[in-house]
């Protein structure tokens, strides 16, 4: 707190000090009534000691701006890319928003189901009562073994029918270009497509 007082007289007193002119001569009077004042000795030193030249700043100021104007008709081009937005549609594309089944008779009769018979009261009552252990885990091993493998072995058959299919439409092309060679004269002899790769 004392130190607070000290700083706070401390510029009250050198506010006024600071608001004195330095080095003035006293007033003249002028023909007109109005008192002027002739700058001392040290004043016009002050003003030689200035860390800038008014003269080189008068000369910069008269010289011819660099910016020419023919550029004027120049249609600028402008680009807007905004990453926060793509960043948020990715953040929203690997996200998986599946909606859950519905309950059989609907997410109503489930809530009512809840609400009447309580699971701690009623264990029998319950939707998955009718499995016990042995069947429940059953069905986890069925549907892992659905998700994991199922569509593993779907992609294999189907690699393997679209290997078939390709071949056998290869084979109905070049039976149709054997085919087109032979109903020509001379068997196609100056025709690329009877003189080919594979004839």
């Amino acid at each position: 707190m004392r130190l607070w007082a000290l700083l706070f007289t401390a510029t009250l007193v050198a506010a006024p000090a600071l608001g004195q002119q330095i080095g003035t001569s006293p007033a003249q009077d002028t023909p007109a009534g109005i008192p002027t004042q002739k700058p001392s000795a040290k004043a016009t030193d002050d003003q030689q000691d200035l860390p800038v030249s008014l003269d080189k700043i008068k000369d910069a100021l008269q010289q011819h701006p660099l910016l020419s104007l023919r550029t004027i008709d120049e249609r600028p081009t402008f680009r807007v890319q905004i990453q926060e937005r793509m960043k948020i549609e990715e953040l929203l594309a690997s996200m998986k928003f599946k909606p859950e089944p519905a309950p059989a008779g609907g997410i109503y009769m489930a809530e009512q189901q809840r609400v009447m018979f309580p699971s701690v009261d009623n264990p029998l009552v319950q939707p998955l009562a009718a499995f016990n252990q042995g069947e429940l885990v059953t069905i986890l091993v069925e549907n892992l073994v659905g998700k994991y493998f199922a569509g593993k072995a779907a992609n294999s058959i189907s690699n393997a029918e679209r290997a078939h299919a390709e071949a056998a439409a290869r084979e109905e092309v070049h039976a149709a270009v054997a085919e087109y060679c032979s109903a020509q004269p001379n068997a196609g002899s100056g025709l690329a497509i009877c003189s080919g790769p594979g004839r």
